[in-house]
């Protein structure tokens, strides 16, 4: 016969394994670890815990015992798994600003509100607290069902009694698979109330409760607002509130003023809204808080925002409130373990499901008592008839050979009970007493009428519903506290107001051709050479202008994009240090570079109805053209890091031109190509477009051919413009002298063809004043400063003339202006 080595073998898919063995550790971890029992809101390693140190007489009544010791005795009996969690889950049901009723009384150091972890077990001492107790209480009268340890040597609790409801009082929190569950704590003496509103009422709906359950009771207080969100939540087991911090605003001396927070939301840790709230002033994402400070010491939490002067403080919190933790959204999910189940319970659930268990733990209990009483009645009564036939049972005993054989004869004799005759033989002869007869016939009367009250509770559920109001009253007199967390009923709704938060400031505004940004006080500027901006070599200012902190600009980059920034949100930098670059906040393309920039519409304030119907033309290197409106160019929910799209652009194309125009003005658009083609018309005929909107061809090009400058020239104006070639010519004419022809058109030549070494423009700037200062650069690294006027007027198909210097330059790069206006001023602006 051959043996086959493999045929203990089973062949199974992956899926098959996978699923079966995650089936089971799911089941494992939603029955058995992360979500409490409906009925006694403990999860399993809280219920051992507690069973723990009942077991060991580590309760109220008995001095502190080492933390190490209970842990040692839970995981070697209970729960085999890590210390450190079971230590953690013991940490948490000591902490009296997680829980509004703490189950464990702990000396030593059991964490903060700061989120600081606890002392080590070795250094805590703990016990059970007295409410702990009553979770326990009558656990020793079989009201509740055993099950064997995870060894099967002892055996441990499947639920505690649990003499009040410890799940909607304490709440839960926890994650499991697929489940998760966050029951809010709520006031202990409410919650009694509703339970015994339902044992009076046979009828009662959810409306009913909440006349006495107002809302969870955090054990940080704060203030819960929304009235109509909790019923929901009540209704459903799941649903959304706000919580917020309990806030007072103190005035202070000299105009100041303070925001202070006495109760925080619930969960929240505090030194983690310390730092947000610091980094917020930091960051100076919020202009008027001077100092955040911690004031908390062992009468309470007290949050300190010291406030700058002449600040609006309810601006202030208001901006608080909605970007920090001093207002959060509290989210129910109800879930708990229901019939070995994880069910969604809402509150009546929650309540008649505790109710259910009190019943059957009375229910076992008396039947616990009545079996024991009638016992010892039956015991009682034995006794007594001996004291009328004491002399013949005494003989009977002293004939008798031995115990055993005592106990034979009383029962044979006199018809004693086997439990009847252990009682006699082993009666004491002081016993024999009148005063102890007399004892043992009260005793029978309080038996009997014990008997017979535990015979009216198991006959009569209103009389067991009584015994179970009673002793919740009894509860709700001895451990009840005045509720915490204040109830409002409408959620307020939070305005910012930024302009309150933000001080108003005039600050000049910078923009260099590469990139580099900031705003400068006026007394920076003031007390600087104004002709002299921070700026990298080569680089030269694009924007500059006096602007307001309740302003907002705009900038337009060579990819199609924009950049929106309020100027309070630009670094405040000396005028002659050089600004924040763009590449530090924004993520660019390669090549990536400013090509101008001009005020948004609409800034922090108001919008500014002066420019609301103003354009932008954009125009591209590979001649599209469009004008889109100003006011499209706004605020976007990632403005602080992203750009947006200003114009759709072609595969190797780029904008060359950004150019702000204003409504109800005549204008004539100049195209300018390398190979010098020019092209002059009205700018009504281009189209205005949106964002992202491609625009339309507005010149022609040859083939190779791209355009260098798209100009805007305003009629009746005195302008000029000035055109530099590759062979470092000036050309400075009027644009009359450029064809004027439809849009899309060739255009007509500006420079004489050379049959060697053409001229080809670089660029070309438009100025209204001839002796405003051009800089022309080169690669040698050189710039020469050169005057329009000291270069004459030319014809069309004139080359110009050679700058100055032109040996110093070497193959010249660009031309800009050397100052924009408000520089050039070269006055003090007034503070």
């Amino acid at each position: 016969m051959v043996v086959n080595p493999n045929e203990h073998i089973e062949e199974l898919t992956f899926a098959d394994v996978i699923g079966d063995r995650f089936g089971r550790y799911s089941k494992y971890i939603i029955q058995d670890r992360a979500l409490p029992d409906i009925r006694d809101g403990l999860k399993p390693v809280q219920r051992r815990i507690l069973f723990a140190m009942q077991q060991d007489r580590n309760t109220s009544e008995n001095p502190y015992r080492k933390s190490a010791k209970t842990v040692g005795n839970v995981i070697g009996n209970y729960h085999p798994h890590g210390d450190s969690s079971v230590y953690e889950a013991m940490v948490r049901l000591s902490q009296d600003w997680k829980l509004r009723e703490p189950l464990i009384d702990m000396h030593g150091n059991n964490g903060s509100m700061d989120g600081d972890p606890a002392a080590a077990m070795r250094y805590t001492e703990a016990r059970l607290s007295p409410i702990a107790s009553l979770l326990l209480e009558d656990i020793n009268y079989e009201t509740i069902d055993y099950a064997f340890n995870f060894d099967d040597t002892i055996e441990e609790p499947i639920v505690l009694p649990a003499r009040y409801p410890n799940l909607i009082v304490n709440g839960a929190t926890g994650i499991s698979a697929g489940y998760a569950t966050e029951i809010p704590p709520h006031n202990l003496g409410e919650v009694i109330d509703a339970v015994i509103y339902i044992l009076k009422h046979k009828k009662y709906e959810l409306s009913d409760l909440l006349k006495f359950i107002k809302g969870p009771d955090f054990p940080t207080g704060g203030i819960i607002q929304g009235a109509k969100d909790l019923s929901n939540a009540y209704k459903n087991g799941n649903g959304k509130v706000v919580v917020r911090s309990k806030i007072e605003i103190e005035t202070l001396k000299g105009g100041k003023s303070q925001i202070v927070a006495t109760e925080l939301p619930y969960d929240v840790n505090k030194s983690k809204l310390i730092q947000r709230l610091d980094d917020i002033r930091l960051q100076r994402k919020l202009e008027g808080i001077s100092e955040v400070r911690d004031e908390s010491d062992r009468d309470g939490v007290r949050l300190v925002i010291e406030l700058k002067r002449d600040v609006d403080a309810d601006a202030v919190l208001n901006y608080l409130l909605k970007n920090s933790d001093l207002q959060v959204n509290y989210h129910f999910n109800m879930i708990a373990i229901h019939n070995r189940r994880p069910v969604l319970a809402n509150l009546k659930l929650i309540l008649e499901s505790y109710i259910d268990h009190q019943r059957e733990v009375i229910t076992r209990r008396t039947k616990f008592q009545l079996a024991q009483d009638k016992t010892r009645l039956h015991i009682v009564d034995g006794l007594i008839r001996v004291m009328s036939i004491l002399d013949q049972v005494i003989a009977t005993i002293r004939q008798s050979e031995n115990k055993s054989d005592a106990k034979a004869n009383l029962v044979k004799e006199f018809e004693f009970s086997n439990e009847q005759a252990e009682a006699i033989v082993s009666l004491q002869l002081y016993r024999l007493t009148n005063t102890d007869i007399t004892a043992l016939q009260n005793e029978r009367l309080e038996l009997n009428e014990r008997i017979g009250m535990y015979e009216n509770i198991l006959a009569n559920d209103d009389i067991l519903n009584k015994v179970l109001i009673n002793e919740l009253s009894d509860v709700k007199k001895k451990f009840a506290t005045p509720r915490r967390t204040e109830i409002e009923a409408e959620v307020e709704e939070i305005t910012i107001e930024s302009t309150l938060l933000i001080p108003q400031e005039d600050v000049v505004v910078s923009v260099t051709n590469e990139g580099y940004v900031k705003r400068t006080s006026h007394r920076s500027f003031n007390s600087s050479d104004t002709l002299n901006l921070g700026r990298r070599e080569f680089d030269y200012a694009i924007y500059v202008e006096k602007l307001s902190t309740y302003d907002a600009i705009v900038m337009i980059t060579n990819k199609g994009n924009y950049i929106y920034i309020p100027v309070n949100e630009l670094p405040d930098i000396r005028w002659n240090d050089m600004g924040m670059h763009i590449s530090q906040k924004y993520r660019l393309k390669e090549g990536e570079q400013l090509i101008a920039a001009f005020k948004a519409v609409q800034g922090i304030g108001d919008a500014d109805s002066n420019i609301a119907e103003d354009k932008v033309l954009l125009a591209t290197r590979l001649g599209m053209i469009k004008q889109t409106r100003l006011d499209e160019f706004v605020t976007f929910r990632s403005y602080k890091t992203k750009s947006a799209i200003a114009m759709k652009l072609k595969k190797d194309d780029e904008l060359i031109s950004a150019i702000p125009v204003k409504d109800k003005t005549d204008y004539q658009v100049v195209f300018l190509t390398h190979r010098s083609y020019s092209l002059r018309y009205p700018l009504s005929e281009v189209s205005s477009y949106s964002l992202r909107a491609q625009g339309v061809i507005g010149i022609n090009l040859k083939e190779e051919d791209y355009v260098v400058a798209a100009l805007v020239i305003e009629d009746d104006t005195n302008t000029q413009i000035v055109g530099l070639t590759q062979r470092g010519n000036i050309k400075r004419f009027k644009p009359d002298i450029v064809g004027s022809a439809s849009r899309g058109s060739r255009g007509i030549l500006l420079l004489k063809e050379l049959k060697s070494q053409p001229h080809r423009l670089i660029n070309a700037l438009a100025i209204t004043d001839a002796n405003a200062p051009l800089v022309v650069y080169g690669d040698t690294g050189f710039e020469s400063e050169i005057q329009p006027n000291d270069y004459p007027i030319s014809e069309r198909l004139s080359n110009g003339s050679a700058v100055k210097e032109i040996e110093k330059l070497g193959n010249v790069l660009d031309i800009h202006l050397a100052q924009l206006k408000l520089i050039n001023q070269e006055s003090k602006i007034e503070e």
